[in-house]
């Protein structure tokens, strides 16, 4: 309803996950190289945590962004609640493999060779599973043990979990502890600051096309930030709320009141 009044290209607080939009942070800049250096340096294991909303999945599309198509072939696995066999499966299609062996073991053999033959022509393969604190133990197990597939000089297969912080919980169990000693790159990502928050909202703004209108005032940026804790998909849905608010009043300027507005409707929305 504001696109039009505000004069906006595109929606700017939607909260699919464009890399376009994606605002690097102190925090979400550090989390990008970690992500990088653990790939490039062939770490083998590499785990990015982080809360609700906070802006993984957005990360992940742009360090896949980041990852030359012509050296590296990669596999995103969305939706990891899936048994030990249908992983295999859903890693080699995401492979590009269209003929699939049917026994776990074979599956096993035939990736391992998908992989040897891929490393053999200079590639490198990294795998991505988001959404990873839903893996069931043995979906891990299994993952663990396509990290022991390597050659005499490096691993066939880069492992990146990204997940809650109930990944941590479930990887601190007993008896993943032989998985836990093989991630070499962690790092767990923080809230917005204020600043990043202010920062983060002007940034989206630009992305979409804003030409200086609208603008929010400090109180609303204070609002902004004390309710959404500095997590992104908070801070976006707080700021279309409070956008449609001052569009209904004809107003070229953001404030309190029109996030505190925007607040109460979130609240409703969650009793």
């Amino acid at each position: 309803m504001y696109q039009r009044f505000y004069g906006f290209n595109e929606m700017p607080f939607n909260i699919t996950p464009d890399p376009r939009f994606l605002y690097l942070s102190p925090t979400h800049q550090e989390a990008l190289e970690h992500l990088i250096f653990g790939v490039q340096e062939k770490k083998g294991f590499i785990a990015l945590i982080g809360e609700v909303g906070c802006g993984k999945t957005t990360l992940c599309r742009r360090f896949l962004n980041e990852l030359d198509p012509a050296h590296y072939d990669t596999a995103l696995i969305l939706n990891p609640r899936v048994t030990e066999t249908q992983m295999l499966k859903a890693i080699l299609t995401e492979l590009g493999e269209t003929k699939l062996a049917r026994s776990p073991s074979d599956l096993v053999a035939q990736m391992n060779r998908v992989l040897l033959e891929r490393i053999a022509r200079g590639r490198d393969i990294v795998l991505i599973i988001d959404e990873a604190q839903n893996l069931s133990i043995e979906v891990l197990e299994q993952i663990r043990l396509l990290s022991n597939l390597e050659t005499d000089r490096q691993k066939l297969l880069q492992i990146v979990l990204i997940g809650q912080p109930e990944l941590k919980t479930i990887l601190a169990r007993d008896e993943l502890r032989q998985l836990r000693q093989r991630i070499l790159v962690h790092y767990e990502l923080a809230a917005l600051s204020l600043s990043d928050t202010r920062h983060y909202i002007q940034h989206r703004l630009k992305q979409a096309g804003s030409n200086g209108r609208p603008t929010f005032t400090a109180w609303a940026y204070r609002a902004i930030h004390r309710y959404s804790q500095g997590i992104p998909r908070v801070v976006n849905n707080l700021c279309d709320k409070s956008m449609l608010a001052a569009y209904i009043e004809e107003s070229d300027e953001i404030n309190f009141w029109h996030v505190r507005r925007a607040i109460r409707d979130l609240a409703n929305l969650t009793n």
